[in-house]
């Protein structure tokens, strides 16, 4: 039974899905003008944790995804390395964190809730290797998300987004970059349209490649004033399929209604 690129694929997406450590995707495109409101912003403090709690996604808020706190897979911010300085931003970013330090800050996973067959399937060993591989793509096709929220004093979101947008540009061709032992290769990063909600956002894809094995990953982060929603989506099913998915609206549509 030839599993062998799906095992890889399985690696490469898991890596980042199970600790959330590699995101892929950049974009610079914005969806506000933000200079007008700089200036007025730069007195603005903080939220604290407590009220970042109170404002990221819970159980039961959007429809057909589970919501769970990170606990103790969430990443290190100080663990995390970039082969490129200008790259950093990205770095973060795919690995499920803001794209720089902030005053407080909180994540979430958020996790499509796809249904269990309720067919008498057999298990995947007994399979012939066809269905084998059809079923565990099936199995994988799912979208996990990371979800990040960050508050900022005075101009700092509207700077930690600007950062980002340059990175999207900068790193266009690629980078190496992650937890520290763990980092993975980039190589290339591609801006795409934002979503449109908030103030302004930035969505890219980034293409990470293991042992010959390439696959998207897609990102978006949003602000909404001082405060930062940071979407990291993964779907390894879709990945090995070659088949296109997206940070997925529902989710982005539920965090910025919570951040109005």
């Amino acid at each position: 039974m030839k599993r062998s690129s799906g095992v890889r694929m399985c690696t490469l997406a898991a890596g980042g899905a199970l600790s959330l450590a590699l995101i892929t995707g950049c974009s610079d495109g914005s969806s506000k003008d933000s200079a007008a409101t700089t200036d007025s912003a730069s007195t603005v403090k903080a939220l604290s944790a407590a009220e970042l709690k109170q404002r990221i996604l819970a159980q039961g808020e959007v429809d057909g995804y589970k919501v769970n706190a990170i606990g103790a897979a969430a990443p290190v911010r100080s663990k995390i390395k970039a082969s490129d300085e200008k790259c950093r931003p990205l770095a973060y970013v795919l690995t499920g964190l803001a794209p720089a330090d902030a005053s407080a800050e909180i994540g979430r996973t958020v996790r499509e809730d796809k249904k269990d067959p309720t067919d008498d399937a057999t298990s995947l060993d007994d399979m012939a290797d066809g269905k084998f591989e059809a079923a565990l793509k099936d199995s994988l096709n799912l979208n996990v998300t990371s979800l990040d929220l960050s508050s900022y004093d005075g101009n700092g979101a509207q700077q930690a987004l600007k950062a980002l947008s340059a990175a999207v540009k900068d790193c266009a061709s690629g980078f190496t970059g992650g937890s520290a032992g763990d980092e993975q290769k980039v190589t290339k990063v591609t801006a795409t349209k934002p979503s449109g909600t908030g103030d302004e956002s930035v969505a890219f894809t980034a293409v990470t490649e293991m042992d010959g094995d390439k696959g998207p990953l897609h990102a978006e982060v949003v602000r909404h004033g001082n405060t930062l929603a940071t979407y990291y989506t993964m779907n390894i099913g879709a990945m090995m399929s070659g088949k296109t998915y997206t940070v997925p609206t529902p989710v982005i549509k539920a965090q910025s209604a919570k951040l109005k």
